[in-house]
């Protein structure tokens, strides 16, 4: 065989594997919504959270003033965070589902099969996000509903649902982590009640980086939940962001791949 020739069977096997993993993991995707729309009811019990984050703890602290936002009333610096604050929620108990599957049996079906790994993976990863892109919605429609002034340019909407997507993927697939690591429902909730408040408190979603102790500042620059926050509160309102747009995509990004790797590279143990 011509080097050429080679060549050319060598570009067709990579077009091949890529078109592959791009199929297998919208197959994830798509059976990942199929079960959504047969049970949509779990968007709507989602979404009572931040609801009363918005109507009760917004509400009041904008009242106090007790928290300086500048020149932002602190209902609107706080909707971002809210809507952050969901996106994680909803996100870091993604890998129960994981654990149910394994003891269903599905799992082990799903690894007997040539996909790949990682196409699994990220399957699972753009499920989340699709479904985090749904109750995102709900949070807009209420904190429009209470006269908060969101962008909704073509650019500002793009960019948020890009960071809706990203945000939504990365803590997802460091569910996924979690259940490949803990493999039982207890332990899982366990850990993920243990991880959420830390991450949400420790960012900067309902009070700005500037009051906070120094040591907590440094903990905030590490938590990549600060720099979604960041993200989506340059977007939707306009406020100047501390880090840059590229930076904060760039951190979610860089994360969700790191993470995603390291997912597909413990997957298989989750049928153990």
């Amino acid at each position: 065989m011509t080097l050429p020739a080679r060549a050319e069977q060598s570009g067709g096997v990579a077009e091949r594997t890529v078109e592959s993993f791009v199929r297998e993991t919208f197959a994830v995707v798509a059976a990942e919504l199929h079960k959504l729309w047969r049970d949509p009811t779990e968007l709507l019990t989602r979404s009572v959270q931040p609801i009363l984050w918005l109507l009760v703890f917004g509400q009041v602290f904008t009242r106090t003033h007790a928290i300086p936002t500048g020149d932002l009333a602190y209902l609107d610096f706080m909707t971002p965070g809210v809507l952050a604050q969901s996106i994680l929620f909803t996100s870091i108990f993604f890998g129960i589902a994981i654990i149910w599957e394994r003891d269903l049996g599905i799992v082990q079906k799903m690894l007997v099969s040539p996909a790949y790994r990682g196409a699994l993976v990220m399957g699972k990863a753009l499920s989340a996000g699709v479904r985090a892109l749904a109750q995102s919605g709900i949070v807009v429609v209420i904190a429009l509903a209470l006269g908060i002034r969101l962008r909704l340019g073509l650019l500002p909407l793009a960019g948020t649902l890009g960071s809706v997507l990203a945000g939504a993927a990365l803590f997802s697939t460091f569910s996924l982590v979690v259940a490949c690591v803990v493999k039982t429902r207890e332990r899982f909730m366990g850990i993920g009640q243990v991880l959420t408040m830390p991450l949400f408190f420790a960012s900067n979603a309902i009070y700005p980086l500037d009051i906070m102790p120094p040591w907590l500042k440094v903990v905030a620059h590490l938590n990549p939940l600060t720099y979604l926050v960041d993200a989506l509160r340059s977007l939707m309102l306009g406020a100047p962001s501390a880090y840059g747009l590229g930076l904060d995509f760039a951190v979610q990004i860089g994360v969700l791949l790191v993470l995603a790797a390291l997912a597909a590279r413990l997957y298989p143990t989750v049928a153990v």
